[in-house]
């Protein structure tokens, strides 16, 4: 789609009176067409009007900006036009009067004859001649508006913006005066954006509606196509086949926002301790796996002590299992988690209890790797196809793959790898959950034909001729998430300066590890023996050497193989979030969250992540919202998780149902 507005990367921050500041929006990303009709919904205060304001130039952002037709915008203009709800017409002047007020200004160049013509035609264009010479004391409200729309729509503009129009007017007079602007603006082919609290109002007119989150931090969270055609009549419109379905999604998405909006506030005393904090005492687990590197680095490092916490423990967990188990039963104040851990905790996968978990970072992206039995090699497997003609040569085999974690991107990846290639997960091969440190052992005893997992036990088959490596992470989905910081909710209620101080260390601890200059430091310090205890060697291919996929070909060199800090690695996207979702869906380990935005905004927490970005003096920009696809180049777009699910070939029978999240302890205190 050719934009003809772009609204990037934009944020909106107003200082408060004590020093502080209140991000009003985060991260708006939007792409218009030229004569588009777009509606803004949200709850009272989520920013919609203040996005408006910058699009129309009356305000500026705080970061990013809007494009016009490739210009930013920096100013109002006469190509952006404002209908305000209290029509802001002048008393003393007459309907012709206050129209041409705007024409005289803009077209200085027009004869007086020219102008008059101009406004003449605005005044029938809203049907309004007969009350021409009539100031705005003697028209009613209805008539008002019209004159307000007439004299935007005079000169002309590329853009027209309403800020709530027909709000202050009765339900006959606004359905009349909505009729009349669908066909004065499809007329004109005006590009129109329009801010409404009604949600009938809004499919009636819009092309696309835009639905904003509650504030502070509101951003988009979700963008509904209206595939009605056009030209619309409001009975058409009413009894269209869709026409319900979009509106229950509207008002879902607002009933959503009104419930999520009670975890935005912590409420209650604060038990503050040294350095300001509420907690310096905390015990974190981590897998020992190479892109445990963050939380390890930010202890030896003293990045922890520089924030506070000056009693950090590190726990070295035997399994996934036991992470999850003692982040719940409060061992542990956090962990390293898998991606996919928090969400899975919080829905209680598997009819599991649910415990509530947030995340408000990731730690690491990329890292793990496919790995078959060297018996693969020896059949010529190369590639995904070679596989699958292997497995089904030889049906009443058993096929046994590993993975460490039903909630981890090894599971997730390697069953979408699997899929993608024809090969049923569940019903072709058998997936066993085993611990990453097993992995290579239960290669060598053939207890498992491959397995999918973090370094160093890829290599380290590689390098003892046990196996070799199918496919990285970097093949299937570069730059997925991979290891995020996972504390309970309730934990992060009641310490948020001890997690803001958590969130900046191991920030710290991402930014050195991602410089390669450190890498060398950083792999001596993993191999010690109370890390991950393994011999440097096994550690060196993809993060300080080239990756070995065999010992036949050539290394590779995989500068991205292991990512903890560039190119914005840190933020939990909630895009990505819900592709977690929809797979932990599709292969049944939950039902698909009807009130999926409620839960990602729940759970994920970008905005905890900004405030500890902003406290160190770095950037705090967010990744673009856009849809994304896999290797397989089936697009994801994070407004259609369903459609997503549904286009996928080999799944599940998968259910929609509401997910019943606990009552935030925020609200408890």
């Amino acid at each position: 789609m050719s934009s003809f507005i772009e609204i990037d990367q934009l944020d909106k921050i107003f200082p408060l009176p004590d020093g502080g500041q209140y991000v009003a929006l985060r991260n708006i990303d939007l792409k218009i067409k030229k004569g588009e009709f777009i509606s803004l919904i949200g709850h009272s205060g989520c920013g919609k009007s203040t996005l408006l304001n910058m699009v129309s130039g009356l305000d500026l952002p705080t970061n990013g900006g809007v494009i016009l037709e490739g210009r930013q915008i920096e100013g109002p203009g006469p190509d952006r036009m404002v209908v305000f709800q209290n029509y802001s017409l002048l008393p003393w002047l007459t309907v012709r009067q206050n129209i041409a007020l705007a024409v005289n200004e803009v077209m200085k160049d027009l004869s007086p004859g020219e102008k008059k013509a101009v406004v003449n035609q605005a005044i029938t264009m809203v049907g309004l001649r007969h009350a021409a010479n009539k100031q705005p004391g003697q028209l009613s409200g209805g008539m008002k508006q019209r004159v307000a729309i007439a004299r935007a729509l005079a000169i002309k503009p590329k853009v027209l913006l309403l800020d709530e129009p027909f709000g202050a007017l009765d339900a006959l007079t606004r359905g009349n005066l909505q009729e009349r602007l669908m066909e004065i603006v499809e007329q004109n082919h005006v590009t129109t954006i329009m801010v409404t609290h009604d949600v009938d109002e809004a499919l009636l007119l819009s092309d696309r509606v835009v639905m904003l989150t509650t504030g502070p931090e509101a951003h988009i969270g979700q963008i509904l196509e209206v595939p009605i055609p056009r030209p619309r009549h409001r009975l058409e419109v009413v009894n269209h086949p869709s026409y319900y379905a979009l509106r229950n999604e509207m008002v879902y998405f607002l009933n959503q926002q009104k419930r999520s909006n009670k975890t935005k506030t912590v409420v209650g005393p604060l038990t503050i301790a040294a350095n300001g904090l509420e907690k310096i005492n905390l015990n974190l687990g981590f897998m020992p796996l190479t892109d445990s590197a963050p939380l390890i680095i930010a202890k030896e490092k003293g990045f922890f002590e520089d924030e506070g916490l000056s009693q950090v423990t590190l726990s070295r967990e035997k399994s996934w299992k036991t992470i999850c188990s003692g982040v719940a039963e409060n061992r542990l104040d956090g962990a390293g988690m898998l991606a996919g851990m928090p969400l899975s905790m919080t829905l209680g996968a598997r009819g599991k209890a649910p415990v509530s978990v947030v995340t408000a970072m990731v730690l690491s992206r990329n890292g793990n790797s496919i790995t078959l039995s060297k018996k693969f090699a020896e059949q010529g497997v190369k590639t995904l196809e070679d596989l699958q003609r292997a497995i089904a040569s030889t049906p009443d085999g058993v096929h046994t793959f590993g993975m460490v974690h039903p909630s981890s991107m090894h599971n997730l990846m390697l069953r979408y790898w699997l899929a993608s290639g024809g090969i049923d997960p569940d019903k072709d091969v058998a997936l066993s959950v085993i611990p990453p440190a097993q992995m290579v052992s239960n290669l060598k005893a053939g207890n498992i034909d491959g397995y999918c997992v973090g370094e160093p036990w890829n290599t380290h088959s590689v390098l003892d001729e046990q196996g070799y490596v199918i496919a990285t992470d970097l093949d299937i989905w570069p730059s997925h998430p991979e290891k995020v910081l996972g504390v309970k909710e309730e934990w992060a209620n009641k310490y948020p300066l001890t997690h803001i101080a958590l969130i900046k260390a191991l920030v710290r601890a991402c930014e050195y590890c991602d410089d390669r200059r450190n890498r060398q430091e950083v792999l001596e310090i993993l191999a010690k023996p109370e890390y991950l205890g393994v011999s440097p060697e096994y550690l060196k291919p993809g993060f300080t050497e080239p990756y070995r996929r065999n010992l036949e070909d050539e290394p590779e060199n995989l500068l991205r193989y292991n990512q903890f800090f560039v190119d914005q690695a840190n933020y939990p996207s909630r895009s990505e979030g819900l592709w977690i979702l929809t797979q932990l869906a599709r292969w049944g380990y939950i039902s698909f969250p009807r009130n999926w935005i409620e839960v990602l905004e729940r759970v994920r927490r970008p905005e905890l992540l900004g405030e500890a970005l902003r406290q160190l003096d770095l950037p705090d920009s967010a990744p673009n919202r856009q849809s994304f696809s896999l290797f397989d180049g089936m697009v994801f777009n994070p407004d259609d998780p369903l459609g997503y699910l549904e286009r996928l070939t080999i799944k599940r029978d998968f259910r929609v149902a509401e997910a019943l999240l606990d009552e935030p302890m925020a609200e408890k205190l």
